[in-house]
């Protein structure tokens, strides 16, 4: 009888246990749903939303950290611009290309650092001599790229993408790296973004692809020029 007991209490106790871990695997998930900035989410978050929307002329109202249907139909404009789901939900991408640092998981948090390396690793080699900010405005293409439906959706894919950059075929990615391409690294990934949404750079005087050539210049940082 004694035996019978403790196999119906094992049984019970092992019931108890996976419902505890469903309650909080559920209450995890609810938690991380709710972390996108969408309708009736409030808080720095979205401020920051209201702010880099009205920057660019997309948002009219007043800046008060509530996301109301004004804040989201601004977005939805910013989304469609910018070619990702107009759904007027803040996720990943379209923070990342409105230049938001996310409490939720956006900014290095999101990178390891291995990632943060590799891209270092890239503006250190595809920037050398150029100034402070243009290294940044390297990462920050790099970046944009990834918030860009026409890439790879993560920082590998990018970087690796064929003939993306050509620092991977002439070995520059092996030298050495300098410590202002790692602090321009960590500014490029926490929102700093000096080229103004830019998805491509080159030389005027190495380039000779005339596609490169005919694209729309957006800003000018040292030898490089800007474009989308």
């Amino acid at each position: 009888m004694k035996e019978k007991l403790r196999y119906v209490w094992g049984i019970l106790f092992i019931l108890l246990i996976n419902l505890l871990v469903i309650a909080i695997v559920n209450n995890w998930s609810d938690q991380a749903v709710q972390t996108l900035s969408k309708i009736g989410s409030s808080g720095n978050e979205v401020t920051q939303i209201q702010t880099k929307l009205k920057e660019q002329g997309l948002y009219t109202g007043k800046i008060d950290g509530v996301f109301g249907t004004a804040t989201k139909a601004s977005l939805i404009k910013f989304q469609q611009k910018k070619g990702l789901t107009a759904d007027g939900i803040a996720g990943t991408k379209t923070l990342v290309s409105l230049g938001v640092t996310s409490s939720s998981g956006s900014g290095q948090g999101q990178y390891s650092s291995s990632d943060v390396d590799l891209l270092a690793r890239v503006i250190s080699a595809e920037s050398r001599g150029e100034p402070y900010i243009g290294q940044v405005a390297v990462g920050a293409v790099i970046l944009n790229r990834i918030a860009h439906p026409s890439f790879p959706n993560t920082l590998a894919g990018v970087i690796y993408q064929p003939g993306a950059f050509s620092c991977l075929t002439d070995g520059g990615i092996n030298a050495a790296v300098s410590d202002s391409a790692y602090r321009a690294a960590r500014d490029a990934i926490n929102g700093m973004d000096p080229c103004s949404g830019a998805i491509y750079y080159y030389n005027p005087a190495k380039a000779t692809n005339k596609w490169i050539l005919s694209r729309p210049v957006i800003t000018i940082i040292g030898d490089h020029r800007f474009c989308s």
